[in-house]
């Protein structure tokens, strides 16, 4: 489907769920709310923003973050994985007709139509005396912060990272802040989009002032909107504006690193825990996440696991036997592929699913999404104050903060690109299948070669497989634009190596 009728069904409604209901352009969707009768009352509005949260839900996890952690250097494909996912991992035969391109893309763009209907529309409502007169200021700016939260998506996705010095040049990705059904839209560059994410965090700052953050929020909160700048100016290289950002969340005391195994259990397993600061509602059976659920293919009638991807070998060796991270986001089991049996195999155990979310018996993959946790504010931190000589010290003190909750010792003399290793090793370790790992090889400017795999018996074998080497200027560490967008849209360019 073409970019222009795209958008032009998206705009028709703002649609509650989160696919396209129908391509009949002349009716609207049986499940759908039209503009013109949307925006009468406080309690459509309410309507209206459950829906972007529906949204939002659908577009974390699952293809939208184990895509990139799949291209990276952190996983083996297995010999039965299908080629599901197959072509990122390969990165030589990623083309711009991929699925995984127009499957990420559309739907961000598709979330942003609803998110700008939404915007567009909602100071029309008039408030009555017996209305709660702080939910639109509330709903606006849960808006801006997803309108933020998406084209920041996009930009890391299909733009080169942020470099200062040509931000004003580079091609970003195409911003559309209102509906225009003859709209051919032309690519704004890098600066632009990141200022229109910048504008959009600060209209959501001021929106939601009111509205106090809590751990494990199923809404969006003012923490959450410091949460989202420090990610964001990290990327821009902002690194007293990222440290602020993140220090404030974490000298807040609201968000407590856990501590225990426990602990570290229920955050992955109940989607409970002290340190979360977002994770979207979802609940059995009608209002679920996307999963992770390539990384185990659990069968039960044979309980053993048949999985797409395993990690490497070099993954497993990082976290040391007291990390209280490693039997929660690893675990060792029998493994089936190709008919041969495999036993005590690690496979990646952080997304097996909430038993309160499941659908039967047997596991569902489905978890809450964690968008904001209080482990990445750390990171943020201590990369940010890192880059200064004068912080450094303060940037050690941070990391070993987290390693010592997490159970590991503390570090001690390092500075310079020693103490910045440190950091990207810890970064590694904590977010890892998050999908934060091709960003960050790409804003840290590194390549990188798959390493050895745990057997070698059980995966794809080859240059493209276990023995690529991608070099920091690759291209493909940016995404192509659409086939379907170059070829009905004159103005849209094509990223170089595509």
């Amino acid at each position: 489907m073409i970019m222009k009728k795209y958008l032009k069904i998206m705009s028709l409604a703002v649609v509650i769920l989160a696919t396209v209901s129908s391509c009949n352009l002349s009716k609207f969707p049986y499940d759908s709310i039209e503009t013109s009768q949307a925006f009468s009352s406080v309690k459509d509005a309410t309507t209206l923003d459950n829906g972007l949260y529906a949204l939002l839900r659908s577009r974390v996890y699952g293809l939208f973050t184990y895509s990139t952690d799949v291209q990276a250097d952190l996983l083996n494909a297995t010999l039965d994985y299908g080629n599901r996912n197959g072509f990122p991992h390969k990165w030589t035969s990623f083309l711009a007709d991929d699925y995984t391109i127009r499957d990420t893309w559309y739907p961000y763009y598709y979330a942003l139509a609803n998110v700008n209907n939404f915007l567009n529309n909602v100071d029309k409502i008039t408030v009555g005396p017996k209305d709660d007169a702080t939910l639109i200021p509330k709903y606006k700016g849960e808006a801006y912060l997803m309108r933020a939260y998406y084209y920041h998506q996009l930009v890391l996705r299909w733009a080169k990272a942020y470099d200062p010095t040509s931000a004003t040049t580079d091609p970003g990705v195409p911003l559309i802040l209102t509906f225009d059904i003859t709209l051919m839209p032309k690519r704004n560059t890098v600066a632009e989009v990141y200022t229109q994410i910048m504008a959009d965090i600060a209209l959501a700052r001021t929106n939601l002032a009111a509205v106090a953050g809590a751990q494990n929020s199923t809404k969006l909160t003012k923490d959450c909107v410091t949460a989202l700048e420090a990610r964001v100016a990290l990327c821009m290289q902002n690194w007293t504006l990222a440290a602020n950002d993140a220090n404030a969340l974490i000298t807040s005391g609201k968000y407590p690193l856990v501590t225990t195994a426990a602990a570290m259990t229920s955050m992955w397993v109940n989607d409970v825990s002290t340190e979360t600061i977002f994770q979207p509602f979802a609940s059995a059976p009608s209002e679920l996440p996307n999963t992770n659920s390539i990384y185990q293919g659990f069968v039960p009638a044979k309980n053993y696991y048949t999985p797409d991807f395993l990690p490497e070998q070099w993954v497993i060796d990082q976290y040391s036997a007291t990390d209280l991270r490693k039997n929660v986001y690893l675990a060792q089991k029998t493994v089936f592929i190709q008919g041969i049996s495999y036993p005590n195999i690690w496979i990646v155990s952080k997304y097996s699913g909430n038993p309160a979310l499941f659908t039967a018996a047997t596991t569902n993959y489905a978890q809450k999404p964690k968008v904001f946790r209080i482990a990445e504010m750390y990171l943020v931190s201590a990369e940010a104050a890192a880059k200064t000589p004068a912080t450094e010290a303060a940037a050690l003190a941070t990391l070993n903060v987290l390693r010592v909750a997490r159970g590991i010792p503390a570090l001690t003399g390092l500075t310079g690109t020693v103490l910045m290793s440190a950091i990207q090793d810890e970064r590694g370790r904590e977010l890892f299948c998050e999908g934060f790992r091709l960003d960050d090889l790409k804003r840290w400017k590194m390549g990188f070669t798959r390493q050895p795999a745990q057997n070698v018996n059980l995966i794809n074998v080859g240059a493209d497989f276990n023995l690529k080497t991608v070099t920091a200027t690759d291209p493909k560490f940016v995404w192509g634009i659409p086939s379907n967008d170059l070829s009905t849209n004159p103005n849209m360019a094509q990223n170089p190596g595509w």
